[in-house]
């Protein structure tokens, strides 16, 4: 017999977050996730009139092609990708992970090769020109990095993943319309961070569970040429399957000037990657009322409850600064008291402090107004 907790996930993906039409067509990508899912996932979109594609994958494979391809292998996997994926209305990606470090081991230029030929390429078509929803399936390792035994996780992972997010769409309202008329955004946090920039005119986005689940943002991206001053990070973080900590950055007019952290030279290689690695393409406040604390996977960490991250490299099209760059790396501040506090500042108003929003028409999204 299914478990009822993955059909009522499946309802969600179909029902809600992709909200599968008759005659769409919808490819599933699934990475190292049991077959019980998989199938009612497919069920359900045949429910829905859709039409399901599937694509069955697992992490050790994917690292032993990408160790091994030429360029031109890389080239006919993204361009075979690419076509199949411009056939599609709908794409669901459910990717699990028995080690989250498995392509740490390749090296620089081959990652770059990867991203370049195979899968930025996908990605963004597939952002720009489908419905889509991305989440990570529990795992030992998950549980692992969350400090959990497995199943206290995954009563965890179905909690956060199935909350209501019509009613989260609501309370972010506000929010929504409070970034679309700020100027001037101050972050002040723990250890020394004091960073100044502007989002004038930039749209500002909700995510309630329609692109990411786990969910619980609103976007936008800082004027690219605005920021000034310093963010330092407290949630580590993975880079294609490399761990970073403790990272530093310091700006001046929009670039990074300056940046440390646990493997500085590995860091800094990455912002070199093109001209708008080193310039931010996303500013968001997390608010999800059930991630407390970071576990190395960002779909899970930007969410975090009383968190803010900011991304050097490509903006997203709904809020577009004008960055360009292969590189999307979101980076993750928490501003909740067990961190060490915080305030963030719209047009010198205190928008949220210690992780709580204070004004009263924000207060729909504070942890007991969501749960």
């Amino acid at each position: 017999m299914y478990d009822p907790r993955m059909r009522k996930l499946a309802d969600l993906l179909v029902g809600y977050s992709t909200k599968v039409q008759p005659g769409e067509r919808v490819l599933v990508d699934a990475y190292d996730v049991p077959a019980e899912m998989v199938t009612i996932l497919v069920n359900r979109i045949v429910e829905a009139g859709g039409l399901p594609f599937v694509d069955v994958y697992q992490a050790r494979v994917r690292r032993s092609i990408v160790m091994n391809a030429t360029e031109e292998q890389m080239r006919v996997l993204g361009k075979r990708d690419l076509e199949f994926m411009k056939e599609m209305q709908c794409y669901i990606a459910l990717r699990g992970g028995y080690n989250i470090t498995e392509m740490s081991d390749i090296p620089e230029d081959r990652m770059k090769i990867f991203q370049e030929y195979w899968q930025r390429p996908v990605l963004d078509y597939r952002v720009d020109h489908t419905k889509w929803v991305v989440l990570r399936w529990p795992t030992p390792s998950m549980a692992q990095l969350a400090g959990m035994s497995t199943e206290q996780f995954e009563d965890f992972y179905f909690d956060v993943c199935t909350l209501d997010y019509a009613k989260m769409a609501e309370a972010e309202k506000p929010l929504k319309e409070r970034m679309n008329r700020t100027d001037r955004v101050r972050l002040v946090g723990p250890l020394d961070t004091n960073l100044e920039f502007s989002i004038k005119d930039i749209s500002a986005v909700q995510c309630d569970g329609d692109r990411n689940i786990p969910d619980g943002e609103v976007f936008t991206a800082p004027v690219r040429d605005s920021i000034n001053g310093v963010i330092h990070f407290n949630a580590g973080t993975i880079y294609h399957g490399k761990p970073f900590d403790d990272i530093r950055l310091v700006f001046k007019d929009g670039k990074v000037v300056e940046a440390t952290g646990s493997d500085t030279k590995a860091l800094n290689d990455i912002l070199d990657t093109d001209e708008g690695s080193r310039y931010i393409g996303e500013f968001s406040l997390g608010f999800n009322p059930y991630i407390k604390t970071a576990m190395r996977d960002i779909l899970f960490d930007e969410k975090i409850n009383g968190s803010i991250h900011l991304t050097p490299g490509r903006a997203y099209e709904e809020a577009d600064n004008g960055n360009k760059s292969k590189i999307h790396w979101d980076m993750v501040l928490i501003q909740t008291e067990e961190y060490g506090g915080g305030e963030i500042y719209f047009d010198d108003e205190l928008i949220r402090k210690n992780g709580r929003f204070i004004p009263d028409y924000l207060q729909g999204l504070n942890e007991e107004n969501l749960v």
